[in-house]
């Protein structure tokens, strides 16, 4: 068989993971400096703004891994990934309404110049793990003159920005992914494609009749409904592009 499962870690190399790890760190870093007991007395804001921005890179991982074996599965969870973002972008719109904070105007100055921020690519060697922590050190260091700001104003805007910024990422990603699952579909489509040209294969060394239609080395298959359940014919093994059968 060509298909084959092996450890991937192809995430690592995407810049909405990078991004996203950005979002969370920026975020806890957030919440420790300005909520507390008096703005949020049991801690549950902090705590659900905290799991919203670490689900982004976790289903992002997950999905990406999980998209040699379910394509449904990776775009699920990448929808996730971008749904728990704008939920933690909600918390930062409240945020900015409770403090009187007002958004940056798109032809602002601080607008426009957070906007020329951009990750750099990254270039990891054998030692993925330790090239990725410090790719993504780097890249957080570009944005933390905004997104640790002591300006309160700043830092809320440059986050609202941010989480964005990652949400398109996640949007554009699932585009990708549909287009891809329409044109190679997923492990459940492989997993017969295989199987059909593995007895295409074992009918061709078995003397199997051809196609009548095609010419492509048939399949014996089984009637599983109706008064004939459980006779076998022949049918032609590029079915369902191909309709042609013999009788057994």
């Amino acid at each position: 068989m060509s298909i084959e499962i092996k450890s991937v870690k192809g995430y690592y190399y995407l810049d909405a993971w990078v991004m996203s790890h950005i979002v969370y760190q920026a975020t806890i870093s957030f919440c420790q400096c300005y909520l507390n007991k008096d703005n949020d007395p049991s801690g549950r804001l902090f705590g659900q703004m905290e799991m919203a921005a670490r689900s982004a890179p976790a289903n992002i991982a997950e999905g990406s891994s999980r998209r040699q074996t379910s394509r449904e599965t990776e775009m699920r969870l990448t929808d996730v990934a971008r749904a728990t973002l704008s939920e933690l972008l909600s918390d930062f719109m409240a945020f900015s309404l409770t403090y009187n904070i007002e958004p940056w105007a798109k032809d602002s100055e601080e607008f426009l110049n957070f906007r020329k921020l951009q990750l750099d690519k990254p270039n990891y060697g054998p030692d993925i793990e330790r090239d990725a922590w410090l790719h993504i050190q780097a890249q957080r260091q570009k944005f933390a003159p905004w997104i640790e700001s002591e300006d309160i104003a700043i830092r809320v805007n440059s986050m609202k920005q941010l989480i964005n910024r990652n949400i398109n990422m996640l949007q554009k990603m699932i585009s990708r992914q549909f287009d891809d699952f329409k044109l190679t579909g997923g492990f459940t489509e492989g997993l017969s494609r295989e199987r059909v040209a593995t007895q295409a294969q074992q009918s061709m060394q078995e003397g199997a009749p051809l196609c009548p239609l095609c010419g492509k080395p048939m399949i014996k298959r089984t009637i599983k409904r109706g008064a004939k359940a459980g006779k076998q014919f022949w049918g032609c093994s590029d079915f369902p592009e191909c309709e042609g059968t013999r009788e057994a």
